[in-house]
């Protein structure tokens, strides 16, 4: 999209890096009509299609996966997710250990999931200090091991954050990462979410499916 550099992504093209690097065989979504919305190698228009085809921009001032659902819902946001990609201010962490009662935390840094549970998990499970991280979207996850922080006891510590995370720092999502393995160890079993949701004064909590991660 035209704005793409504004949120680091200048060059960014999934599908069209994907075609380029590799041959794929995509004969439904081309008979739908993917190959005639833009020039993609290894997937020529066709003269007649299956289906309606298109492209659209989001009109919503921001790039994450809340900005995405909320505009297909029907709202459009004129101010986008605060994001952090330096990690969270000292002000927000320290209310954040404050009011959980936590021994403090670790990272606060960009990361993947399963990455920095490989990295700080077994320093997590000998401190009970929760992982804390971000990424390219407007999130505030929490990591921890179901034996050093159990599932209740981490979903009440997101209910904290979600309400500590309002005003300047209204962060998209606020999801817990419970996960069960030994964190020394190349692979993390059994990482799953729980997002907190929050919109015109509601609240709920989304479960994923657990997942193993290699």
């Amino acid at each position: 999209m035209p704005d793409a550099p504004e949120w680091g992504d200048a060059g960014s093209d999934t599908l069209g890096h994907i075609l380029e690097s590799r041959s794929l065989q995509l004969p439904n979504l081309q008979r739908y009509g993917l190959g005639n919305i833009r020039p993609l190698q290894g997937l020529p228009p066709l003269s007649h299609t299956a289906g309606s085809y298109g492209r659209c921009a989001l009109r919503s001032n921001g790039k994450d996966t809340t900005t995405g659902h909320w505009e297909m819902a029907g709202i459009i946001l004129e101010q986008a997710f605060p994001t952090y990609p330096n990690g969270y201010p000292a002000a927000v962490i320290d209310r954040f250990v404050a009011e959980t009662g936590v021994p403090g935390i670790l990272g606060n840094i960009p990361a993947s999931g399963t990455e920095i549970i490989k990295q700080l998990g077994a320093e997590h499970v000998r401190t009970g200090r929760p992982i804390v991280y971000t990424s390219a979207d407007s999130v505030f996850q929490i990591a921890a091991h179901e034996e050093v922080i159990p599932l209740p006891k981490l979903y009440e510590i997101c209910q904290t954050a979600r309400r500590i995370l309002d005003g300047p720092h209204k962060v998209g999502r606020v999801i817990a990462r419970p996960f069960l393995a030994n964190p020394g160890r190349s692979i993390a079993l059994r990482t799953g979410t729980i997002m907190r949701c929050r919109h015109r004064g509601k609240t709920s909590f989304r479960r994923s499916r657990m997942k193993a991660s290699q």
